[in-house]
Parts: C-alpha cells; sequence; structure tokens
C-alpha cells in the first residue's frame, strides 16, 4: 500500500469532491442562485474534506508505513526460517554424501580382498588348461585348478585396437636331496611351475569373435629337472614356451594355431587341493634331475624323471586346436601335432549340493617306438565348507611289446583359511609307477604338502617333504631318494 501525501491532497482540493447529484435546470435568478449556492456548498465540503485529511493522514501515514513494517518484518522472519531449513536439508545431504563415500571405500576394498574367493565361487567349469597359472584363453587369466585370478592389466599397444598384457611369475626354491649316501642342497627354478614371461594380445572384433596371440618364454636358473649331483649349476634356461595365435567365438567354439597346449595336456592333473604349485600328479618335477644310486653307493645315471612319468598328454607342441563350447559343464578338445600325432580331450565341470568338481579325460597317438596310445584321466572333489578334497589320476602308455606303462596317484587334502591373507593348503599323496623305466620296475614316491596363499598380493610360499622308491627286477636295487623343498612364487 502506497501512503498519501501533501501533493495528493493538494490535487485532489481543485476537483469536486463529495457525491454527485444531478441537476436540475432553474430558470432566471433563481437558476443562477440555486447553481451558486450549490457551488458554495460543494467547495465548503471540499475544504471540510481536506481538512480532514490534513488531520488524518499523519496517522494514515503511521498506519501504513506500520503495515508494511510487519509485513516486511514477516517475510524477512520466513526467508530466515526458509534459509535455516535450507541450510539443514545441505548438511545433512553432505553428512549422508560422506557416509555413502565411506560406504563404497570400504565394499571396495572388502571386495578386492575376497576378490580370489569371489572368482572360485564363481568358477563352476574349468576349460582345459596347465596345470598352473598362465593366461591361456584371450584376455583371461586360466585357472590355477579351480581359481580363476583376476584378468591382466593391459598395458600400451603398438595397434590401436589390440589390447597388450604382460604377465609371468617367478618360482624358485632350495631342495634339500639326500640320496642314500649323500645330503646336499640345491638351489632351482620349481619344474612344477617353472619361472616365465608372456605376452597376450587380443582384439575384440564384434560382440562374439576375439582374435588374439600370445608369447610365453621360459626364464630358469637351474632347472629342478636338470640340476643332479653331478652338475648343481645347470645354467639358464632361455625357452620358447608359446607361440600361437587363435580365434575364439561364444557361439563355435575356439581355434589356435601354432607352439600351446595339446588337447590332452592337463588332462591328468585336474587338483583342487591348491598344493599344486608343489605337488601333483607329476611328481618328478620336484627333483627330477637328480640321479639314484646303487646300494654300493655308485652313482647311476637313472634320473627321478625317468623313473616316474604321469604320461599328461602330449605336453606343449606346435599344433592345431579346436575347443568346443561348453555345454552343460562339458567340453571337447582336440589337436593335431607335428609328426603325424593327434589326441583328443574331454573336460568337465561342475558345482552342486556344497561340492566342487572337475575332471577330465584324453586319448592320444604319440608316435613312440614300441608303442600305440596313451591314455590319461583324473577326476578332484571338493566339499567347500570344511576344505577336504580328494584328487585321483592314471596314465598309461600302450605298449606293443611287453606291458603297458603306468601311473597312478591318490591325493587326500585339506584347504583353511587361518590367516585373512590367504588359504592354507595341505596335502598327503602318494604315487605308484608300474614297468618304469623298464618292464618289471615298479616306483613308489609318497608326499607332504603345504602352501600358504598370499592372494591379495599374487604370491605362495610352500614346503614339501617327498620320497622316491624304485623296486628293480633286472637292473641293481638303488637307494630311495629323500627331498625337502622350500621355496616361494611371486606372480604378476
Amino acid at each position: 500500500m502506497k501512503s498519501f501525501s501533501l501533493t495528493h491532497i493538494l490535487c485532489l482540493a481543485g476537483a469536486p469532491i463529495g457525491p454527485n447529484f444531478p441537476e436540475m435546470p432553474a430558470p432566471g435568478h433563481d437558476a443562477r442562485k440555486s447553481r451558486n449556492d450549490k457551488t458554495i456548498c460543494r467547495r465548503v465540503s471540499s475544504i471540510a474534506f481536506l481538512a480532514v485529511l490534513l488531520v488524518v493522514q499523519p496517522f494514515l501515514a503511521g498506519t501504513v508505513s506500520a503495515q508494511e513494517k510487519t509485513v516486511d518484518d514477516n517475510r524477512i522472519e520466513r526467508m530466515e526460517q526458509l534459509i535455516k531449513a535450507q541450510q539443514q536439508q545441505l548438511e545433512y545431504l553432505q553428512q549422508h554424501l560422506n557416509e555413502l563415500k565411506q560406504s563404497a571405500a570400504t565394499a571396495q576394498t572388502e571386495s578386492k580382498e575376497a576378490e580370489p574367493v569371489t572368482a572360485e565361487a564363481g568358477e563352476t567349469v574349468q576349460p582345459p588348461v596347465e596345470k598352473d597359472a598362465t593366461p591361456d584363453h584371450w584376455g583371461k587369466w586360466a585357472p590355477v585348478a579351480d581359481a580363476a585370478p583376476p584378468d591382466p592389466k593391459t598395458v600400451t599397444s603398438s595397434q590401436e585396437r589390440v589390447k597388450l598384457s604382460i604377465y609371468g611369475m617367478v618360482n624358485r626354491a632350495v631342495n634339500v636331496v639326500d640320496d642314500g649316501d649323500d645330503t646336499d642342497a640345491y638351489f632351482v627354478d620349481n619344474d612344477n611351475a617353472e619361472s616365465r614371461v608372456g605376452f597376450l594380445g587380443t582384439a575384440k572384433i564384434n560382440d562374439d569373435l576375439t582374435v588374439g596371440s600370445k608369447i610365453e618364454l621360459t626364464i630358469a636358473p637351474d632347472k629342478a629337472g636338470s640340476v643332479n649331483q653331478n652338475n648343481k649349476e645347470a645354467g639358464d634356461v632361455f625357452e620358447q614356451r608359446w607361440a600361437s595365435v587363435a580365434a575364439e567365438s561364444k557361439r563355435y567354439g575356439k581355434l589356435s594355431l601354432g607352439k600351446g597346449f595339446t588337447a590332452s595336456y592337463g588332462t591328468a592333473s585336474r587338483d583342487l587341493s591348491k598344493t599344486n604349485v608343489i605337488a601333483y600328479v607329476t611328481v618328478a618335477d620336484t627333483a627330477g634331475g637328480m640321479l639314484f644310486r646303487q646300494e654300493d653307493d655308485v652313482l647311476t645315471n637313472l634320473s627321478i624323471a625317468e623313473a616316474f612319468q604321469s604320461f599328461d598328454g602330449l605336453n606343449r607342441r606346435s599344433r592345431v586346436r579346436y575347443d568346443t563350447p561348453t555345454y552343460k559343464g562339458f567340453q571337447l578338445s582336440t589337436s593335431l601335432v607335428t609328426d603325424e600325432r593327434y589326441d583328443g580331450a574331454l573336460w568337465w565341470g561342475g558345482q552342486g549340493n556344497g561340492f566342487k568338481a572337475i575332471g577330465a579325460a584324453s586319448i592320444a597317438d604319440p608316435k613312440i617306438d614300441d608303442a600305440d596310445l596313451q591314455y590319461t584321466g583324473s577326476f578332484s572333489v571338493l566339499h567347500e565348507e570344511t576344505g577336504l578334497n580328494l584328487t585321483l589320476s592314471t596314465g598309461f602308455l600302450e605298449r606293443d611289446n611287453g606291458d603297458d606303462k603306468e601311473n597312478y596317484c591318490a591325493k587326500l587334502g585339506l584347504l583353511k583359511r587361518f590367516f585373512p591373507v590367504g588359504e592354507t593348503a595341505f596335502s598327503i599323496d602318494y604315487n605308484k609307477t608300474e614297468n618304469q623305466p623298464t618292464e618289471d620296475d615298479d616306483g613308489y614316491s609318497f608326499g607332504l604338502a603345504a602352501v600358504q596363499h598370499f592372494e591379495k598380493y599374487g604370491s605362495e610360499i610352500f614346503f614339501l617333504y617327498r620320497d622316491y622308491s624304485l623296486d628293480r627286477d633286472l637292473g641293481p636295487e638303488v637307494h630311495d631318494i629323500s627331498v625337502i623343498s622350500l621355496g616361494s612364487r611371486i606372480k604378476f
């Protein structure tokens, strides 16, 4: 509302104020007199009205100002209340945002710490892979027994659409060996999973098709399979493990060309015990180069590797290989290898009722003199709640003349999480060979292993005690060989 000022009053003074009655014309003087009287009355009324206004104007102005002041005060108060409420809302939102950030950080940390365990729980089907951790399927790490580590990080590639990953491991051990006459220590590269470095390139063509290439090199000083009593420092080994290209389709499977795993390799070593970094079906890998001594202490030329063969497929060869897509836990593989060799394998994995299980079987033609076909198979089951696990394996080589060469292995294991850094694995195994190295020779091996996993750091420390015994029918009797192995593997 606006207040009345003196200007408004002066303007009103010159104007007729009051009721306007219709004027009746009157003749002559009476009419004029009547008009004059009306004019005088009108002016008197105007003056009186102005006087009243002059008297009440200060009060009106004061009232209006008071009303405006009251309105302004109310408005300011409401604005202050609104601002205060908004500030409270902002403080609440900020507090809630900080809580969400803290929760997200905590969840991320817990997720990273539990990542290997989660990967294990989700791995129900095992593709055909090697006994140790190596990126096999393009862009993904192949599982170690039953665990699938996270995807390797990529580095810059010279090709815009190709992702390049670098990976590897160092696996060193000290073996204390008692050959029946002498006890000595040997510093070796662990042949159960020798030290290596690899380069993996992948390119995604579309949602279904991925192509890739892989180069992997062994870099192993003093391999356990080469070190013996006569050669404690066998020297450095730089060996090509992989040189392969592949195309993989979700619908049609995977086709590989070059040096790499044959279809049958790994079928004898399916193992959920998590001690296979130092103890698995190929028991000779721990100290394969060591030589047996005769009972008269004469050192022979017969090594542990010759007396204890697992017949685990055709190993790594130059080949063309095809793997079908996985269907209800099953997968078929076949490969054609140089020198007219070939093989085929069936892989399986499943999980349910508190158990996890994996298995494989294969047949191969190794093209060995005086031999026909080679057969291998293995099965491993884990009770997830207790950590108890059992692994069985067998392999044998048909001979054209004489008895077949055979290998049998049974392993009982226990998995427990005693420490937050990772699982602790224990195993005890028994291995028997027949007709190795020659007919009617029998070999026996007993092993105790313990492995502590450091999941967050891609590392393990391991301990093994193993005894090798060989009963010979035709050759001279030999002493047992006992080995204590202590070492560590670190992956990157």
